[in-house]
């Protein structure tokens, strides 16, 4: 008798159309801006009894890596949906807790974190500022924020047509799904007006031909998605196939957006 495959929930690391789970593009994401993430942290003085709190958590790779760093205090992974920290942190942390909650509605203890951590989170809330100084408020006095999100470059400026195209379709699904496309751009600024010192910051540009990673994650996404801008009439399924064979090729390489990584701290009592 023919037995069906299970769904996969794990990282299969292909790009073929079919044979990806969702969390393969969260890994990917992971790969290519945990080590950045990682030395922010690290440049920190990071203690091992912190309370650290991580909103958005995704696979969990920073909130695993935040447990053994924090072996001594705690660390609170929180999502909207949670399923792919399951998956990952399938066998328990003892000091690592999930939680599902929509952070435009979730409020935490005042004074409760060492750290708190936000990636690609902010650019797709209503009130972005107003949850950040929430954010704020949950550091205890000397706490560090550490929040990172894009801002998205012009698709004019693309060096080729499809590429164009492409970027203009992506943005306008973005849009539509209430994000704010400029938000990152403001993030230093807003640390800053939200009662935190030492704010520093730092860019990370992310696009075709920045690297292996970059590649990869874009053929998975464009594999998993393209089907959405073939089907709305964004771009043919032809013209979505030669962009995605483009990839690798450094005449086409391309900085499509900027990571804004800002971190500042809660002034001591």
């Amino acid at each position: 008798m023919t037995q069906t495959a299970a769904p996969r929930t794990h990282s299969t690391g292909s790009l073929n159309q079919g044979k990806v789970s969702p969390l393969d593009q969260v890994q990917l994401f992971e790969k290519k801006y945990d080590p950045g993430t990682r030395k922010i942290i690290e440049g920190l003085p990071l203690e091992r009894p912190w309370r650290c709190l991580e909103i958005g958590a995704g696979g969990g790779s920073m909130s695993g890596w935040l447990a053994r760093k924090a072996d001594l205090g705690t660390v609170l992974a929180v999502d909207i949906d949670t399923s792919h920290l399951r998956a990952v942190h399938a066998d328990p942390v003892p000091n690592l807790t999930l939680r599902q909650a929509d952070l435009s509605e979730a409020d935490f203890t005042p004074g409760s974190f060492d750290l708190v951590l936000a990636r690609a989170v902010f650019e797709h809330l209503p009130q972005p500022a107003a949850v950040l100084e929430r954010a704020v408020n949950w550091l205890a006095p000397g706490g560090w924020l550490v929040v990172e999100d894009f801002y998205y470059l012009p698709p004019e400026d693309a060096p080729s047509t499809v590429g164009r195209t492409l970027l203009e379709g992506y943005l306008n699904r973005m849009r539509a799904q209430g994000a704010d496309l400029w938000w990152g751009r403001r993030l230093p600024a807003t640390l800053a007006s939200a009662g935190l010192t030492s704010v520093s910051s730092r860019i990370t540009p992310a696009g075709p031909g920045q690297s292996a990673v970059d590649d990869e994650l874009i053929g998975l996404r464009l594999g998993q998605e393209g089907h959405v801008l073939v089907e709305n009439g964004v771009v043919t399924a032809d013209r979505l196939a030669e962009f995605v064979g483009s990839l690798g090729d450094p005449r086409k390489q391309d900085m499509t957006t900027l990571l804004v990584s800002a971190w500042g701290r809660r002034p001591p009592a």
